[in-house]
């Protein structure tokens, strides 16, 4: 079933005043959990992050140049620093690689994080380099099947599937530049950040 399917299937309820749904509910009822893809994307969206769903590579591809554009920006501007991304996701080559003076970092992620809304990462995409190092503008390219309930599960996952556990391994959760610090984000660097979600297994 489709991604936006999944996501706002019964979401019919939203439309209703919050007196319906409460007697709608019984009491001895336990709360209904949200969805996990639509956890992540409200606290996502809260945290200041922009979010463009695509359904294939085209529309990922489509997705990309809109913001560039939004941005006045140019292929030429962006810094990939993993080749296999290019391939990985059909980007142009004339997206360039190791790039100076970029202003867009483009890159994948390890998971997404529902209970925060914030995006894991590791060496396997900044290698030992601090977040702060990279450009303040960052495109996020991930897929349905990265979604987990918690930091914890991810870091789960991580280690199940590697052979090696990547170093380097933190979070992305600030992505609003002229927000003021609290101490929970202190030692971060703040990013605008786009995210680019692709349906998987629908192509």
């Amino acid at each position: 079933m489709n991604f936006f399917n999944n996501l706002f299937k019964g979401n019919s309820s939203r439309n209703k005043s919050k007196e319906d749904q409460e007697r709608e509910q019984s009491k001895f009822m336990p709360k209904v959990k949200v969805a996990i893809e639509e956890r992540f994307i409200i606290n996502f969206i809260d945290n200041g992050g922009k979010f463009l769903y695509s359904e294939n590579y085209n529309e990922l591809n489509e997705n990309l140049s809109l913001i560039l554009k939004e941005n006045n920006w140019v292929k030429e501007d962006l810094l990939i620093t993993n080749n296999k991304i290019k391939s990985n996701y059909k980007l142009p080559n004339s997206i360039k690689v190791n790039q100076e003076n970029s202003k867009c970092f483009v890159t994948d992620c390890e998971n997404l994080i529902a209970d925060d809304g914030s995006i894991l990462i590791s060496s396997n995409q900044i290698e030992e380099k601090n977040l702060s190092d990279f450009p303040s503008n960052l495109i996020i390219l991930s897929e349905t099947t990265k979604f987990k309930n918690s930091i914890g599960e991810g870091l789960a996952e991580i280690k199940s599937k590697s052979k090696k556990i990547p170093s380097n391994i933190t979070t992305i959760k600030n992505f609003q530049i002229s927000q003021e610090k609290d101490f929970l984000s202190y030692g971060t660097s703040a990013k605008n950040l786009y995210l680019i979600l692709l349906e998987k297994g629908t192509i």
